[in-house]
């Protein structure tokens, strides 16, 4: 390891030379306080920018193992020092400006959601925060002042105002742990009574706007349950809080347009993950491991056993071992329906604005007119009380059209101007007053005892290997073909796509054997990924870029839709 003085002289020896000489920047030093790591350089100042981590010894940062010795606080502490850095490099660095990406200096970005990330690495040993730099030029010649402005005045300030617990608002770091361990308390609540989803009363459900999850301030309606469903669950650390809980079965939302059925059920689907302070859905959670269905016309199906839904297909399609390049409404409905069983899920979330008509409903005047030996779709109204009495799968469904599932609902609650109501007694009611002429299609088990292994020569490589890189949240390409994510709505964050492009390499390279099925290689990478962290699957050693946990259901969801993945 170099003295930081080294860096200092190597950055003047390369003062205005070309950008290439940065290279040379490579390597460790020791500063008074910490240490500096230079893991990638970049190779222009046009390119992904550099990547740094600066590591302070465990003993000196002062932080007590006593503040992440479970999951959860270590999530919580993670996640507060990276927005603690973040702000402090707004506070202390004025970017210094140049060609390209130059000057630029940050930290992985925090939303509203906490989750698990890489970006702070803590234990007994070091507390460590990895950062991206520009290194600056102009042109493609090096900036050397500029340079030195940013490691020997600007980080050593961030650093000794972010990594040692003396500098950092204890009282801040203290309630994001607290409200963590009572998220986690209140997710084992709600199994524990049977419950799917609770949302707590006050809760801000209604958001800024499409493109922004903080909440609404203006003009907003907390969330008041109605008494029906009005429980109290007293948490570690909050003490009592009162709020609607949703019970397993199937449970309708129900409600004029623009009343917020659909808002509501936005919540529901993000109650997945857990939410900072100020959020006000703090206290909103759902079973982990719900998934929202919705219908996604144009994607790949490679062998999914469809039939519980579709059978009887014209020129007898095989629907048991079903594959297209280009599903239907209803024939993606009912794949991602059967893929989320396959993971694991036990509660569905489904919007009826998002759903194929003809899969969601088939009401009694159309079974007349064409009979059920010419309809191949058994609508999933047929199927929900199955889905929930015989595999204990439960749904929550937003409905605005269709009566007829008044008759198969357990709970039914009304948005009426943002406020629930419960009409579970009035639909019933109606449905007795009102006979309809509707036929169950079926009612049969819903199960699929047949294995999808995944097949190794679904990662082909090509003469120059495989290159997979994420854009954004909704895309991954796998060389150049594309992944399309953007109906995968419970994945929310740009770094959980990036980890995601890491697994399916670390699949291709270390899981698939032509002998696990899709369910077991997603097991596998998930358990490495829990005892060894995140990084495990990083192809990049030392500081491997922004990464933050997915799902098991996304993970999947990204294979499925992968149109190279061959199944067996």
């Amino acid at each position: 390891m170099k003295s930081f003085k080294e860096l200092e002289k190597i950055i003047d020896r390369i003062d205005g030379k070309s950008y290439k000489s940065y290279k040379q920047l490579q390597g460790q030093y020791q500063f008074p306080n910490f240490i500096l790591s230079i893991d990638y350089v970049q190779g222009d100042p046009f390119a992904s920018p550099s990547r740094i981590r600066v590591t302070v010894p465990g003993n000196k940062s002062g932080f007590s193992s006593g503040l992440y010795d479970t999951s959860y606080k270590k999530k919580a502490v993670v996640d507060f020092l990276s927005r603690v850095v973040g702000e402090n490099i707004y506070k202390h660095y004025e970017n210094v400006g140049g060609s390209g990406k130059s000057g630029l200096l940050s930290i992985g970005h925090c939303g509203q959601e906490i989750l698990e990330r890489n970006y702070i690495i803590i234990d007994e040993k070091i507390v460590e925060a990895r950062l991206t730099v520009g290194l600056p030029a102009e042109g493609r010649r090096i900036l050397g002042n500029k340079a030195k402005t940013i490691f020997f005045e600007a980080l050593p300030k961030i650093v000794e105002s972010s990594l040692f617990f003396n500098a950092i608002s204890q009282e801040d770091l203290l309630k994001q742990i607290n409200l963590l361990e009572d998220q986690a308390y209140l997710r084992k609540e709600i199994e524990k009574r049977e419950l799917v989803a609770f949302i707590a009363n006050g809760s801000i459900i209604p958001r800024q706007s499409g493109v922004s999850q903080k909440p609404m301030r203006k003009g907003v309606v907390p969330f008041l349950s109605p008494k029906e469903y009005e429980i109290d669950i007293n948490l570690p650390n909050q003490g009592t809080i009162k709020g609607m809980g949703i019970p397993e079965g199937v449970t309708l939302i129900v409600g004029g347009g623009f009343h917020g059925k659909s808002t509501i059920l936005k919540a529901l689907e993000l109650g997945v993950y857990d939410h900072i302070l100020g959020d006000g859905r703090e206290y909103i959670v759902i079973r982990e491991n719900a998934v929202k269905i919705k219908s996604e016309d144009g994607r790949k199906v490679e062998k999914v056993n469809i039939y519980p839904f579709i059978n009887n297909l014209p020129m007898g399609e095989d629907t048991k071992r079903f594959s297209t390049e280009n599903a239907s409404g209803s024939t993606s409905q009912a794949a991602n329906i059967m893929e989320a069983l396959e993971i694991g899920t036990d509660l569905l979330l489904i919007d009826e604005d998002t759903s194929a008509t003809n899969f969601m409903i088939r009401d009694g005047r159309m079974q007349k007119l064409v009979q059920k030996e010419k309809e191949p779709i058994t609508p999933f109204i047929d199927k929900v009380r199955t889905l929930y009495e015989k595999n204990g799968v439960s749904t929550v469904l937003v409905i605005g059209g269709s009566g007829d599932y008044f008759e198969v609902a357990d709970h039914v609650i009304m948005m009426d101007e943002y406020h629930p109501k419960d009409m579970t007694k009035e639909a019933k009611d109606i449905v007795e007053e009102i006979k309809y002429q509707r036929k169950i299609d079926e009612v049969t088990l819903i199960k699929d005892d047949t294995p999808r292994t995944l097949l190794k020569s679904s990662f082909f490589t090509g003469r120059k290997g495989v290159k997979i890189k994420s854009r954004g949240i909704d895309t991954i390409t796998y060389n150049k073909m594309d992944i399309e994510l953007r109906n995968l709505e419970q994945l929310i964050h740009s770094d959980q796509t990036n980890t995601i492009s890491f697994i399916i390499k670390y699949i291709m390279d270390n899981i698939a054997n032509d002998k696990r099925t899709l369910k077991e290689a997603v097991d596998k990478v998930y358990e490495e990924m829990n005892t060894k962290g995140l990084d495990t699957v990083s192809p990049y050693q030392g500081n491997p870029g922004n990464m933050a946990l997915p799902r098991k259901y996304e993970i999947a969801a990204t294979l499925n839709r992968f149109r190279n993945l061959k199944i067996k």
